[in-house]
């Protein structure tokens, strides 16, 4: 991925728009400064917000959607043919700053030109019409398809890839590859057949055949929504509750002290003593403990850092006791944390042994690189689309726009930018800005604060969709083609929250 992070601002030339308004007072570092490159020269140049936040034509909407649809988690109705770039446009013709993106979900920006020459493309018009039941029919292109976008963008050391639907189905099949290669392990390699008392004990749910296996998980952490991955979610109630749930262990990861430079020495007794219990359950938990997944940031449980020395240790204590090592990038893969991977930071002596993506990939699975990690035999890892090669295809071009328009350092220069002015902020404003937190990690910066859900209202109000995670953090999760004029005026707006 190195030739990513070299590459240029070539697309499209340079808009020759004013400069959008800088960030007030002594914290701007705009002012006086040349015009930037835009990405989408055609965006508005603040947000736009002329009606009261829903508007009727919004309120209107929802109404007639409740009649039929679950809306209890409903954002925003949202005009997409009217968004572009960094703003979402809603019924009412307001334009938000939009540092939220789908949860994370938006590479590009909205309508990106590059995108829709892509879906228009005889390429992806056979992939939408005859979409391929992929583990039996794949596309005569699907080969190139795989090597000219998912695998060009894969982690140091994993050369093959498991396509899959989402980030829960992502991390789901992950763990059956854990589970199927520790059991062919303990049978004695792929070559040896099952027992009749394994087939049997299956179909009744029982062991062997069922084994009593686990996955170890963190303290807050968020893996998804399916069976096996609800049982590693340890973020919200809400998401487990009436579900019946896997015994599966969990760790707790480190809670650190912000700004993490000023507490090095109590961090690190803090993640020694998280590596300890790691190690201690891996040991002694009563179901053998087959893999450990871990998010290089916990986003949904409240944006959680660690140091690259944990997640170096975790890769040491997993390699010692013979169990994988899964690293779930759904949220903070694809370039959002100023690398293209945010393992990248670990400068791992080994690579993780499976590596789990989706969201601003618009496509999922999960990457690896051993073999005896596919299953023995036809059908054991399967379902019909195992994937879409659309979204393949899809991924392709972001991978191309975001390579064309050094979007990974644009993301980090961008992030450096945004954090040094919001600690700034935090400093004149430290009962609404506190435990902030993302330095030298791209756009993904998050803080806490008292009042988080009145904020999140309130910035829409003033033109920001904002997003939060954990119990009380604000976090941001803009694309990779905010740029700095958009920090100056979410700074702006932020300001006249607090």
């Amino acid at each position: 991925m190195a030739s990513l992070l070299r590459c240029s601002l070539r697309s499209r030339p340079a808009a020759r728009l004013p400069a959008a308004r800088s960030f007030s007072g002594s914290l701007s570092r705009n002012a006086g400064a040349a015009p930037e490159h835009r990405y989408f020269p055609d965006e508005p140049q603040s947000p736009i917000v002329q009606t009261t936040v829903p508007g009727p034509k919004n309120k209107a909407a929802v109404a007639e959607l409740s009649q039929v649809y679950d809306i209890q988690g409903l954002n925003l109705f949202t005009d997409y043919e009217r968004s572009i770039g960094n703003y979402i446009a809603d019924l009412d013709g307001n334009m938000f700053l939009d540092v939220y993106a789908q949860i994370a979900s938006i590479p590009v920006g909205y309508n990106n030109p590059i995108l829709r020459q892509a879906v228009s493309t005889p390429e992806m018009a056979r992939a939408l019409i005859n979409r391929p039941a992929m583990g039996s029919f794949p596309s005569a292109d699907w080969t190139n398809i795989l090597k000219t976008g998912l695998l060009k963008a894969a982690p140091k050391g994993l050369n093959q890839v498991f396509t899959a639907l989402a980030g829960s189905d992502a991390n789901e099949t992950a763990y059956k590859a854990a589970f199927m290669y520790r059991r062919q392990l303990e049978r004695g390699g792929p070559h040896v057949e099952f027992s009749e008392e394994e087939s049997m004990s299956a179909m009744l749910n029982q062991s062997p055949g069922s084994p009593y296996l686990s996955i170890l998980s963190f303290k807050s952490a968020f893996h998804g929504r399916l069976f096996g991955t609800l049982s590693t979610t340890r973020s919200k109630p809400i998401h487990k509750l009436d579900i019946p749930a896997f015994d599966w262990p969990q760790a707790g990861f480190p809670s650190l002290k912000y700004p993490l430079e000023d507490h090095v020495k109590e961090n690190a007794e803090e993640e020694q003593r998280s590596l300890q219990e790691v190690e201690r359950i891996i040991k002694e938990f009563h179901n053998p403990v087959a893999a450990v997944i871990v998010e290089p940031i916990q986003s949904e449980g409240g944006d959680n850092h660690a140091s690259p020395a944990f997640f170096q240790g975790l890769r040491a204590i997993t390699k010692r006791n013979n169990v994988l090592f899964i690293v779930d990038e759904v949220q903070t893969g694809v370039g959002a944390t100023g690398k293209f991977w945010a393992h990248e930071y670990w400068n791992l002596e080994s690579p993780p042994d499976m590596v789990t993506f989706s969201k601003k990939a618009q496509t999922a699975g999960y990457y690896y690189g051993n073999n005896a990690l596919r299953p023995n035999k036809p059908y054991r890892q399967f379902n019909t689309w195992m994937g879409d090669p659309a979204r393949a295809i899809l991924f392709r071009a972001i991978l191309e726009e975001i390579e064309r328009n050094g979007l990974v350092e644009n993301t980090a220069s961008t992030g450096d930018y945004l954090y040094k002015q919001l600690e700034s902020l935090s400093k004149k404003y430290p009962l609404a800005i506190q435990n902030l937190r993302g330095k030298g990690r791209g756009t993904f910066i998050a803080w806490d604060s008292p009042n988080r859900d009145e904020i999140l209202l309130k910035a829409k109000t003033a033109g920001v969709n904002l997003g939060g995670c954990g119990s009380h953090a604000v976090r941001l999760r803009p694309m990779l083609v905010f740029q700095k004029h958009h920090a100056d005026l979410l700074l702006e707006r932020l300001e006249k929250l607090f």
